[in-house]
């Protein structure tokens, strides 16, 4: 006669679940659905009400708004700087720095620092603006050009937008020494009386300087102190003094009436 086999401990353990893996699926669960309310709190809690630009002069707020790809209704959570930051770069080369803030609940703070035109180079009849890193601006406006400095002598490639100069032959020497000088220049406040650089020979750069003075800048060599020796000779010459002020040796300055 069969017998009817029952089964063993073994084979019923395997069909029990553990009181162990009944909690770790349980915090499990609760887990996602905690993310997934947090999720949603945010998405329509956090958005987009008041959009505040500061630092710009020469884009309006809107534009700035706008280059950013931000409007009113925006989760503040959500929202991509990096990619923002990215895209104002690119619309607006005026921005040379921009930073986004996130003002909770509701609020964005656009923080901007511009260039400032400082030169312009003429190429054909057109004349592109630079700021003081040599990076073109676009080209200038009418009338533009007279509160700038003209560089002349400069053997410029193809120009884009928001990129640095570069020369037609690709040697960085002449574009570094041009942004060293246009420094120079604005960090003693000299612009105003700048008229023009001649920089079409590296080793022999020209300024000229309130319709009065030559600057033989010379050579590409202790630019930082030749600017010194030219401020202080200039702060010792009388008002009738017209000549050429020498510092292109970097040690000595030499004035020579015309």
């Amino acid at each position: 006669m069969a017998r009817e086999q029952l089964p063993s401990e073994n084979s019923h353990a395997e069909y029990m679940v553990s009181p162990r893996r009944q909690s770790s699926i349980g915090a499990a669960i609760t887990f996602v659905v905690i993310v997934i309310s947090v999720i949603f709190v945010m998405s329509v809690t956090f958005r987009v009400e008041n959009i505040t630009v500061i630092g710009n002069s020469h884009y309006t707020a809107d534009e700035i708004i706008n280059a950013i790809d931000i409007e009113e209704g925006d989760n503040l959570f959500f929202f991509d700087r990096f990619s923002a930051v990215t895209r104002v770069f690119a619309k607006l080369p005026y921005v040379s720095e921009v930073q986004i803030e996130r003002a909770l609940p509701d609020k964005v703070i656009i923080r901007v620092t511009e260039s400032n035109a400082v030169a312009y180079l003429k190429l054909g009849n057109e004349l592109w603006t630079m700021d003081e890193k040599c990076k073109i601006l676009g080209k200038a406006a009418e009338g533009e050009e007279g509160t700038l400095i003209p560089v002349v002598g400069f053997d410029a490639g193809t120009l884009f937008i928001n990129e640095t100069i570069n020369t037609a032959s690709g040697e960085q020497r002449t574009v570094a020494y041009l942004k060293e000088i246009l420094n120079q220049i604005l960090d003693r406040e000299l612009a105003y009386q700048v008229t023009k650089i001649d920089i079409s020979n590296t080793n022999n750069v020209k300024i000229h300087y309130g319709g009065r003075y030559t600057i033989a800048l010379g050579d590409p060599y202790a630019t930082e102190y030749k600017f010194s020796m030219v401020v202080n000779a200039i702060s010792k010459l009388k008002e009738g003094d017209i000549g050429i002020i020498d510092v292109t040796d970097g040690r000595t300055v030499k004035f020579s009436p015309y």
